[in-house]
C-alpha cells in the first residue's frame, strides 16, 4: 500500500496524532478512535493493522497490553517526496510575511503613537453576527 493510500484515512491520520504525543496503550488508541468516529473495536484494530504492516507505527507487548508509537521513517520518506512541491508554498508564506511587516511598518509611519489592533491599549477587533 502507498504511504499516502495509508494517511489518505482519517482514522489513521488520527491514530498518527495521537502516536505524535509518544506511545499510547491500543486500549487508550480505540477508546479515542471509539469515540470521535463511532467506529468499533475491531474496526479501530483493523486501522492500527494496516499502519503497522505499512511502517507507520511499531508495536510491543508489556504484559497483556500492546503498546503503540510512530515510527518515523515512512514519514521522512513522503517529507523527502514533499520536498520538491515545497517551494510552491515556501514562497507564497515567505511573500506573505514579508506584505505583513510592510504594513505594520506603514501603520508604524502613519501614527507612530498608534497601538497595533488587538495590543496593549486597544481592544481586538471582533466581527460579531447579529
Amino acid at each position: 500500500m502507498h504511504a499516502f493510500d495509508v494517511l489518505g484515512d482519517p482514522v489513521r491520520r488520527r491514530i498518527l496524532e495521537l502516536l505524535a504525543d509518544g506511545e499510547r496503550a491500543a486500549g487508550e488508541i480505540s477508546a479515542v478512535v471509539q469515540e470521535e468516529f463511532g467506529i468499533s473495536q475491531p474496526g479501530v484494530s483493523q486501522h492500527l493493522r494496516v499502519l503497522r504492516e505499512n511502517g507507520f507505527t511499531t508495536v510491543r507487548a508489556a504484559g497483556t497490553r500492546r503498546l503503540y508509537s510512530v515510527d518515523p521513517a515512512p514519514l521522512q520518506e513522503i517529507d523527502l517526496w514533499l520536498e520538491r512541491y515545497r517551494r510552491f508554498w515556501t514562497q507564497r508564506l515567505d511573500a506573505l510575511g514579508t506584505e505583513i511587516a510592510r504594513g505594520r511598518r506603514e501603520r508604524r509611519h502613519a501614527d507612530p503613537h498608534r497601538p497595533e489592533p488587538g495590543g496593549e491599549g486597544e481592544p481586538s477587533k471582533e466581527i460579531s453576527e447579529t
